[in-house]
C-alpha cells in the first residue's frame, strides 16, 4: 500500500478498496469492497461508504455521512457532517431494487451539514447547498440553494474573479460595472403625466438588434428559477415590467448578479452568455425581446457543454 496513505487503526477498509496517494481514514470509518477514492481526500470518522461509491480527489467527507451504491462526488467537493443520502426513491424492506439511482456531486460543489440529498440529484459544478436544506431537485452549477425544499436564493460570485452583485437602478450602468463584456444595462426613457408614465425603447438607440419574437414571463413562484441557459447566435433584451426579478449571467469567465425592478432599465445579453432568472416576485411580468426567431439548435442548456464552447472559443 502506498505509504502516504492513512488509515486509523480503528477503520475499516476492506480488501478491495481503491484508496488514492495522501487519502485519510480516520476513525470507525467503513469502506466496502469496490468503493473507488481518488487522492488527497479525507473520510472523517463514522464515515460509511459502500462499494459501487466513486470518490474524485481532495474531496473532504465530515463526520457521520453514509455514501450508498450509486453515489458519485467529483474533485474538490465537500459533504458537511451528518449529510443524508439516498439512493433508492421508494425503499422497502429486503426488497432491493434492480439498480440503484445515481447522484453526481459534481466539481467544487459544497454540501452543508445535515442536508438530505434525494436519489437520482444532480448538484452541479461549484454550487453550495445550504446547512438542513432538503434538495429534491437537480442544483444548477453555482448556484446556493436553502431550505425544505431547496429553492435558489442567489448564486456564488466570487469564482473564477466574478464582479460583484449589481443591483440596478433606473440609470444606465456601463460594461465595466457589471464585468461581463457584451453586457449592458440601458436606461429607458420615462415620461410622466397626470395620466400616468410611459417608458419606451428605439431600435439602434436602445435596442442594439430589431426584434424577430417577444415572449413574456410572469406568474412565476418565488422559489422557481426560469433561463439556465446560453444563447450560439441569439441577442436577448430583458424588460422588468412590473415586479421584480434577479439576472445571473455568466460568460465562462466572469460571473455578475444584477436586479431588474423598473420598466426604465433594459438588459442586452448577447450570445454565448449563461443566464438565469431567480427570486421572482408573485407579480414580475418579464418582457424579453430576441433578435430571431424560436429555434431549438441555438440553446446550449448544460452548463459543463457552455463551458466547452467557450474554451473551444465559441463566440
Amino acid at each position: 500500500m502506498d505509504t502516504s496513505i492513512f488509515i486509523h487503526d480503528k477503520a475499516i477498509v476492506e480488501p478491495g478498496a481503491s484508496l488514492g496517494p495522501k487519502t485519510r481514514v480516520w476513525a470507525f470509518a467503513h469502506v466496502l469492497p469496490g468503493a473507488r477514492i481518488g487522492a488527497d481526500c479525507n473520510i472523517c470518522d463514522h464515515c460509511f461508504i459502500e462499494g459501487t461509491v466513486v470518490l474524485g480527489d481532495r474531496v473532504t467527507v465530515k463526520c457521520g455521512v453514509q455514501l450508498w451504491d450509486g453515489v458519485v462526488l467529483e474533485d474538490d467537493v465537500f459533504v458537511g457532517p451528518n449529510v443524508a443520502f439516498a439512493n433508492d426513491p421508494f425503499p422497502r424492506s429486503k426488497q432491493r431494487p434492480e439498480k440503484y439511482a445515481k447522484t453526481r456531486v459534481r466539481q467544487g460543489a459544497s454540501i452543508g451539514s445535515n442536508a438530505t440529498i434525494l436519489p437520482g440529484i444532480v448538484i452541479g459544478r461549484n454550487a453550495m447547498v445550504g446547512a438542513g436544506a432538503v434538495v429534491t431537485k437537480d442544483v444548477p452549477a453555482n448556484a446556493i440553494v436553502v431550505g425544505n425544499p431547496a429553492y435558489i436564493k442567489g448564486y456564488d460570485l466570487a469564482d473564477r474573479g466574478a464582479a460583484a452583485p449589481v443591483e440596478t437602478s433606473a440609470v444606465s450602468l456601463p460594461v465595466d460595472e457589471l464585468g461581463i463584456p457584451g453586457v449592458r444595462l440601458c436606461e429607458l426613457p420615462l415620461v410622466k403625466d397626470l395620466r400616468g408614465s410611459l417608458s419606451f425603447g428605439e431600435i439602434g438607440r436602445h435596442l442594439p438588434f430589431t426584434p424577430k419574437r417577444y415572449f413574456v414571463v410572469f406568474d412565476v413562484p418565488n422559489q422557481k428559477v426560469r433561463g439556465e441557459h446560453a444563447h450560439k447566435r441569439l441577442h436577448q433584451f430583458l424588460i422588468c415590467l412590473k415586479g421584480r426579478c434577479r439576472v445571473l449571467l455568466d460568460d465562462g469567465q466572469r460571473r455578475a448578479q444584477t436586479l431588474l425592478e423598473s420598466p426604465q432599465a433594459g438588459l442586452h445579453i448577447p450570445p454565448m452568455v449563461w443566464a438565469a432568472q431567480f427570486d421572482y416576485t408573485p407579480e414580475t411580468v418579464l418582457l424579453v425581446l430576441a433578435s430571431d426567431t424560436y429555434s431549438a439548435e441555438d440553446y446550449i442548456r448544460d452548463y459543463d457543454d457552455f463551458l466547452a464552447a467557450v474554451k473551444s472559443g465559441m463566440r
